[in-house]
C-alpha cells in the first residue's frame, strides 16, 4: 500500500511540474512575440514591397526569394526551396460589365473569375437569367438558358455562426457554376461575390472547366450591383435587361514557382515533423495581407519564436510557404509527394489560412469524440489564459490536405481566428495590410508557436 502511495503521489508531483514548465514556456512565447514581434513588420513589408503574388507572376517569385532570405536571417538548421509547376493565369488590364435597359447603360464593379477565358475582344451582351442554385439549371433548361448570360445571385446565409460555413454552401456557384451553365448553351455567366458585406468590391476566386467542353466567360459581380441587377430583373420593364460584359484575361503555359521551406531539426526524431503554413500566392486585385499573408507570416514566426527562445525541439520543425493555393493547390500535392518520396513521418501540420484576426483555438481534422476530449483536457488551461482555447473536431486546410493520402497518420489541423471579419476582404481589392490588427495578428503566432511546442513536447495521443 505505501508503495502504491508513493508512485501515486510521484505521478501526481511529475505532470504538475510537467504542467507549470508547460505554463512557464507558453508565458515566455507570448511574452517574446508581444513585446519584440517580428511578423507584423514583415507583413507591411511583404504587402508594401512585393504585393500581390499570383501564381506564376514575377511578384510570387520576389516574394519566395524574399521569404528564403527571411527564414535564412533567422538563423534555421535548413532553409530551401521545393520546385512546382503551376498555372500561370493572368488577369488582363479590360475588365467592364454594364447593365442595359434599352437606351440606360449603369456600370457596375466586376471581376474575373480566377481561371475564366476572355470574352472576345468586343465584349459580349446578351439578356440575363437570375439563377440561385446549380439544381435551377436543370429544371429551367436549354431552352430558357441558350445564348444568355447566367446571374447566380444566391447570397451567403447568414444564420450560420461561422461565416466558412456560409461560404462553403454558396461557394459552387463560382467554383462550378460556369461550367454547368455551358452545358446548357450559356455564353456567359456573373457571380454574385461570396461576401456578406454590401458593397462595391467584387470578389474574385477561382473557377473550374470541363476540359472537353466549351469554356465560357465568368466574372464576380459585387453584391451591391448583383442587388441592383436582381431589382431591375423584378421589375417590368419596357426592354430586357441584359449585360454587357467585357475581359481579356488568359490562361499561359504552366511555369516553374517554388515551396519555401524552413526548418529547427529535431534532437531525437529528426524525421519526424511537425509542419505549419499558409500559402505565398494571393489573388492580384490587392495585396493578400489576410489572404495569406497573415498565415505564412504566422507561420515563420511560430518557428522564429521557438528558435529565439532556445527550444530544443525533439521533432524537426518546419515553416512552409506553400505556392498556388488560389489556382491550382499545387504546392500542397508536391509537398505531400516530397514528403513520401523521402519517407518523412508527419505528426501534425498546422495550417493558418483564415486571416489574422482574433485566435479563438484550433480544429482537429476527423478527430474523434474521445481524441477531442483528451486534447481539452490537457491543454485547454494552458491555453485559456490566451483565448485560444477553443479545441475542436473539424479542421485542416487545402494546402496540408494532400498529407492525408501521403503521410499515413499525420493529424491535420486549422488555425481557428474569429470569423467575422474575413469575408469582408476575402478576394478582394480590400485585402490590404491596413485592415490587419497588429495584436491580433502577433496573437496568434503566439497561440500556433504554442501548440506546436505542446505536440513536440507530448504528441497527440
Amino acid at each position: 500500500m505505501k508503495l502504491k502511495f508513493t508512485l501515486l503521489f510521484a505521478f501526481i508531483f511529475s505532470t504538475a511540474l510537467l504542467k507549470a514548465q508547460d505554463s512557464l514556456m507558453l508565458r515566455k512565447i507570448y511574452d517574446e512575440e508581444l513585446v519584440n514581434g517580428k511578423c507584423y513588420a514583415n507583413l507591411h513589408y511583404l504587402c508594401k514591397n512585393i504585393g500581390p503574388r499570383l501564381s506564376g507572376s514575377p511578384n510570387a517569385q520576389k516574394a519566395i526569394e524574399w521569404g528564403k532570405k527571411l527564414m535564412e536571417s533567422y538563423g534555421f538548421d535548413r532553409v530551401f526551396l521545393q520546385p512546382v509547376m503551376v498555372p500561370h493565369w493572368v488577369r488582363g488590364d479590360k475588365e467592364n460589365g454594364v447593365i442595359i435597359i434599352g437606351n440606360n447603360h449603369i456600370p457596375v464593379a466586376i471581376a474575373a473569375l480566377g481561371m475564366s477565358v476572355a470574352t472576345p475582344a468586343n465584349g459580349i451582351t446578351a439578356d440575363v437569367i437570375e439563377v440561385h442554385s446549380l439544381k435551377e439549371l436543370d429544371t429551367l433548361g436549354v431552352a430558357a438558358i441558350k445564348g444568355k448570360i447566367v446571374f447566380f445571385n444566391r447570397p451567403f446565409d447568414p444564420r450560420f455562426i461561422e461565416t466558412l460555413r456560409a461560404y462553403g454552401t454558396a461557394g459552387d456557384q463560382r467554383f462550378a457554376g460556369p461550367e454547368a451553365a455551358a452545358k446548357y448553351g450559356a455564353i456567359g455567366v456573373i457571380v454574385r461575390s461570396l461576401t456578406e458585406s454590401i458593397d462595391n468590391y467584387p470578389h474574385t476566386g477561382a473557377t473550374s472547366y470541363d476540359k472537353a467542353g466549351i469554356n465560357i466567360p465568368a466574372a464576380a459581380i459585387s453584391t451591391i450591383a448583383a442587388n441592383q441587377l436582381s431589382e431591375l430583373l423584378k421589375q417590368k420593364n419596357t426592354a430586357p435587361v441584359q449585360f454587357y460584359l467585357k475581359m481579356s484575361c488568359k490562361l499561359l503555359p504552366d511555369t516553374l514557382s517554388y515551396n519555401v521551406v524552413g526548418e529547427l531539426t529535431g534532437t531525437e526524431n529528426p524525421n519526424k515533423f511537425i509542419t505549419v503554413g499558409g500559402h505565398l500566392d494571393s489573388w492580384d486585385l490587392a495585396e493578400g495581407a489576410h489572404d495569406d499573408g497573415t498565415g505564412i507570416m504566422q507561420s515563420v514566426e511560430a518557428v522564429r519564436l521557438l528558435k529565439v527562445l532556445g527550444y530544443q525541439p525533439k521533432n524537426s520543425i518546419r515553416a512552409v510557404f506553400f505556392i498556388n493555393e488560389e489556382n491550382g493547390d499545387k504546392g500542397g500535392e508536391k509537398y505531400a509527394e516530397l514528403a513520401a518520396k523521402n519517407k518523412e513521418e508527419h505528426i501534425a501540420a498546422i495550417e493558418s489560412d483564415l486571416g489574422g484576426f482574433t485566435p479563438r483555438g484550433f480544429g482537429f481534422s476527423g478527430a474523434s469524440p474521445a481524441f477531442v476530449q483528451n486534447i481539452n483536457l490537457k491543454w485547454k488551461k494552458l491555453l485559456e489564459p490566451y483565448g485560444a482555447d477553443r479545441l475542436t473536431a473539424g479542421g485542416g486546410g487545402s494546402d496540408i490536405e494532400p498529407l492525408k493520402a501521403k503521410a499515413p497518420g499525420v493529424v491535420l489541423i486549422g488555425y481557428l481566428p474569429d470569423s467575422q471579419r474575413y469575408f469582408d476582404v476575402h478576394h478582394s481589392a480590400n485585402d490590404v495590410f491596413e485592415n490587419v490588427n497588429k495584436r491580433e495578428l502577433e496573437l496568434g503566432a503566439a497561440a500556433i508557436a504554442s501548440l506546436m511546442y505542446l505536440i513536440d513536447q507530448h504528441g497527440l495521443n
